[in-house]
């Protein structure tokens, strides 16, 4: 049986160091599946009007195309050239649960994510993505500085 990690990427600079500490894991653990995970927030509590909300669900599709093209496929690719198991996913969502739920149906072991990236208001209102996976997570999270 081998291991299986989810990476959350988030397309910055804190995704990408998650996916190298993810990268050198893998080849220290031997046996090893990653499973590559870009979400796209989505959340009842964002301040948009209904009309906007039917707009983004129209374009959901395309949302969901370019994360794939831009973040997740390449590093599915970089993984892979490497000579690691990897395959991604991308997912609208609580960036959090999300990843717990993934993580869940999965059976992966453990969930690594960069630091979080999230900086004013938003953050201290609901608190970092980060954070709340931590606090609510069913397997260990490690947060990459």
């Amino acid at each position: 049986m081998s291991t299986k990690l989810v990476i959350g990427l988030d397309g910055h600079s804190s995704g990408e160091r998650a996916l190298d500490f993810a990268k050198t894991l893998a080849g220290q653990i031997g046996a090893c599946e990653l499973l590559v995970v870009y979400v796209i927030e989505w959340s009842p509590y964002s301040f948009q009007t209904a009309e906007e909300n039917a707009q983004r669900h129209k374009r959901r599709e395309e949302e969901i195309s370019t994360a794939q093209d831009r973040v997740v496929t390449p590093a599915v690719k970089s993984l892979t050239d490497s000579g690691l198991t990897a395959t991604g996913r991308v997912r609208h969502g609580n960036v959090a649960d999300t990843l717990n739920d993934i993580a869940k149906e999965a059976g992966a072991t453990q969930i690594i994510v960069g630091r979080s990236t999230e900086s004013g208001l938003s953050k201290r209102i609901f608190g970092s993505s980060t954070a709340n996976l931590v606090m609510e997570a069913s397997v260990p999270v490690t947060v990459v500085n």
